[in-house]
């Protein structure tokens, strides 16, 4: 007997949920990391092409496959392609990556939640410390906070579609798109805020470089949640009365809205703690500037609003982060479950609970090798020097394979069922048929999009692997 699937309960539901999946700490952390990195306004720009120009017609993709098959990745490409076709591994390779990405990102989440809680306690000045983060990732006394974490989180899937994702999506998305706002309006206020708005705003087209086309379209993927599921997933929960065009628009633009006015908040904050920041000395790990840096930056706004007023801004800063991690792990762990239920015909609870052993103990894993356990600390070596097991995690399936999902999804709906997809987005909007964004997707699909999205994976195994930034070695 097969299991009842969940469906959102309106195009609404289904934008909220998609873009909360969307919206993550790759937006609200790395992005203003990364726009700080490679000239600001000019990376801006960039971004925003990308997004528009390549991501977009992946995720509509992505979207049209779920709809169509009503199944998660793996059931979606048996579908269209059959059963014994060699697109299935296409799928399980979709279902691995959310899986080993949420194990990381659980980890990183468990982190936000201790300083969240620590900011509001008091202890702004202690988190401040060059030295706190180190401390804190090293010590036993993070594993009380993963019970926690993980309570929340399986909690909210067992609810299901429309009790638990579409739910969490309608209260989180509003309240972090508040708090956001509040946060840019505080931080605007600052002396100094200004020079930040004009680095982020002003593009400065000296700093463009094959980096900034490299990290723009990394983040713009990685942003976006394509190559690892999700929007298939959501796609088959998604209403055939809908229009998926529309959908994905509201969807790109609200994730792209998100990553600009978190530069919008993190840029001015910057220098508004200081005035002389060189934008290329600040770390361009997203972990160092929000667990190290910004504490920091926090702390110092004490002169203007006093330890207290200084204190809530952090913590109010680490709910916002908590609210956009939590919604997007729900969101990655909803892939593997499910798989379990359209191929495994498990009943929800079952690959809840299956889930949340698996995820639980990979995460813990993950977390102990930052100096608790030698053995993944030093785990493996490669780039360079030894690699943790929560880096191989990490550098593995959030960006080299990413883009070799994205690779194999625009081939085979360019090529193995090119009429099907046009026909899928079709359904429910007849305009879209023989539109130029029609046209302009079939193309895009079936030639620089997949030679875009290969050269980006092939960049990002030279990078991770051998240190080796084939951008650089072409314009060199």
């Amino acid at each position: 007997m097969a299991v009842e699937r969940g469906q959102f309960s309106s195009r609404l539901g289904f934008i909220l949920a998609a873009a909360s999946s969307a919206i993550g700490l790759g937006n609200l952390v790395a992005f203003p990391v990364l726009a700080s990195k490679n000239g600001g306004a000019v990376f801006l720009i960039v971004y925003i092409l990308f997004v528009a120009l390549i991501c977009y017609p992946v995720l509509l993709a992505e979207i049209a496959m779920g709809r169509k098959t009503r199944r998660n990745p793996v059931g979606a490409f048996i579908a269209l392609a059959g059963e014994g076709s060699p697109w299935r591994w296409a799928g399980r390779l979709a279902i691995l990556t959310p899986f080993m990405i949420a194990v990381f990102y659980t980890v990183v989440t468990v982190w936000i939640v201790i300083f969240m809680f620590r900011a509001f306690t008091g202890e702004l000045e202690a988190l401040a410390t060059t030295d706190a983060f180190g401390e804190m990732i090293a010590s036993p006394s993070i594993f009380p906070w993963f019970i926690l974490l993980q309570v929340i989180v399986f909690g909210i899937l067992l609810g299901g579609v429309k009790g638990g994702i579409e739910r969490l999506a309608k209260v989180a998305m509003p309240i972090l798109f508040a708090m956001l706002l509040m946060l840019i309006v505080f931080v605007l206020t600052l002396d100094d805020a200004i020079l930040g708005v004009r680095y982020y705003l002003i593009p400065d087209f000296s700093r463009f470089n094959g980096g900034v086309l490299n990290a723009a379209l990394n983040q713009a993927f990685f942003s976006l949640s394509l190559g690892m599921g999700i929007m298939i997933t959501y796609g088959s929960y998604f209403s055939r009365q809908d229009k998926i065009v529309r959908s994905g628009s509201f969807v790109a633009t609200a994730d792209t809205s998100f990553a600009f006015l978190a530069g919008l908040l993190i840029l001015p904050a910057i220098f508004a703690f200081n005035p002389s920041t060189n934008p290329d000395e600040l770390s361009s790990s997203s972990i160092g500037l929000i667990f190290t840096y910004l504490p920091q930056i926090f702390l110092s706004m004490q002169d203007a609003v006093g330890y207290f007023g200084a204190s809530m801004a952090a913590g109010s800063f680490f709910i916002l982060v908590f609210f956009a991690a939590i919604t997007s792990l729900v969101s990655i762990v909803e892939i593997p479950i499910a798989y379990m239920i359209d191929e495994h015909n498990f009943s929800r609870r079952k690959a809840v609970l299956i889930q949340a052993v698996l995820v639980t103990t990979f995460a813990l894993l993950a977390a102990l090798s930052f100096g608790m356990s030698p053995f993944l600390t030093d785990f493996i070596p490669y780039g360079g020097g030894p690699r943790s097991f929560f880096d191989l995690i990490a550098d593995t399936f959030s960006e080299v394979i990413l883009p070799l999902v994205g690779f194999m999804i625009c081939i085979f709906c360019a090529y193995r069922w090119r009429d099907g997809f046009i026909d899928e987005l079709s359904q429910g909007d007849e305009s879209f048929r023989n539109s130029l964004l029609q046209r302009y997707l079939s193309f895009s699909l079936r030639t620089f999009v997949p030679l875009v999205l290969m050269f980006v994976f092939i960049n990002s195994v030279a990078q991770k692997y051998f240190a080796v930034d084939l951008l650089m070695v072409f314009a060199g």
